[in-house]
């Protein structure tokens, strides 16, 4: 109930958008689009999640299961898009690589954590940088650059070093002893984590070299180049000029506002954040509104799309794995 009452918020930041912006304003500057080139800024969306997929494959050493790859990343994509801070994607990365690609749950989770260990390193160093040269954004750059570099090395201790895994995890741990929660699951929970953390980190080790990994780093930037050319395009639709360095500043800042806001794949708080920043950089702000607001279609809600039809077509395969780790926690009693 709790999600439900989140999405609202999100839903509702999204109206008082439009409503701050006017309807009527943003039918005008629609009615001006280049609907084509946004029929292209879709496709390229796809053609990043495929590049994503492509990743995925290598990491789990399955480059030729395209097919199956891409279905997992959109399964992983549709669930952080509707959880706080996407922290659902990796989870449901793993459960759906092991039902589909046929791998260990440890060995999704680490792919996962790889995955993220270079988005946030890309990101991280591509707003540190652009602080320099972009004054208006040089504060919240350097704040997001800095806090997007913490985590990923946070990241990096999890997924690759086991002592430093377990002991932030006790920490964590502590803390949740102190929620009502009944002794024997808080022991098994302990228990699978540790278990599931060297498996991980196995996995992590025995993939890491630096030819493995600097293929790893092109693919995740190929990725994010693609998302901002998406941007770019749907810039480019409603007949306006900006620079592509400052569609990509534009576009990682908003996607950490997003992540930070902790709402559900940052919606509401993505679309704002693409408005304000567009309009600090001298875009009208019925035309910021409505590129933010078409951006955010052939995105967000085009691969949620798609991710609800491959979710109910795998959904009981999934939903059965979840219940056995969910059920596997629970006292004898119970």
């Amino acid at each position: 109930m709790k999600q439900f009452y989140v999405l609202l918020v999100s839903l509702g930041l999204v109206v008082l958008l439009i409503l701050w912006i006017g309807p009527t304003n943003i039918v005008k500057a629609l009615e001006t689009a280049n609907w084509w080139l946004i029929l292209l800024a879709a496709f390229i969306h796809l053609a990043a999640v495929g590049v994503r997929s492509l990743r995925w494959g290598f990491i789990i050493n399955q480059t030729t299961e395209f097919r199956k790859n891409y279905i997992v990343k959109t399964i992983g994509l549709f669930a952080g898009n509707f959880s706080p801070m996407r922290s659902a994607g990796e989870v449901l990365n793993a459960v759906a690589g092991k039902n589909i690609n046929k791998i260990s749950l440890s060995e999704g989770l680490s792919t996962g954590l790889t995955e993220r260990f270079f988005d946030m390193g890309i990101v991280g160093f591509l707003l540190i940088i652009s602080a320099f040269f972009i004054p208006q954004i040089r504060i919240i750059a350097f704040i997001g650059g800095f806090i997007t570099i913490s985590v990923m090395v946070v990241v990096y201790f999890i997924n690759w070093t086991e002592g430093s895994g377990i002991w932030l995890y006790s920490k964590i741990h502590n803390l949740i002893s102190r929620l009502p929660i009944n002794e024997h699951i808080l022991e098994n929970l302990y228990e699978k984590f540790s278990q599931g953390l060297s498996g991980m980190i196995e996995y992590s080790q025995s993939f890491t070299s630096f030819k493995n990994l600097s293929f790893v780093l092109i693919l995740s930037l190929m990725s994010w180049i693609l998302e901002c050319v998406r941007l770019y395009t749907v810039f480019y639709a409603f007949d306006l000029k900006i620079s592509f360095a400052s569609i990509i500043v534009i576009f990682l800042l908003a996607n950490f506002i997003g992540v930070i806001s902790a709402l559900p794949g940052g919606l509401g708080s993505i679309e704002i954040s693409l408005t304000g920043l567009f309009v600090l950089f001298g875009v009208p702000s019925a035309s910021a509104g409505s590129i933010a607001l078409v951006d955010r279609l052939v995105s967000f809600w085009l691969v949620s799309f798609m991710g609800t039809i491959f979710s109910t077509y795998y959904a009981k395969d999934i939903l059965e794995e979840i219940k056995k780790h969910t059920l596997s926690l629970r006292s004898p009693a119970e």
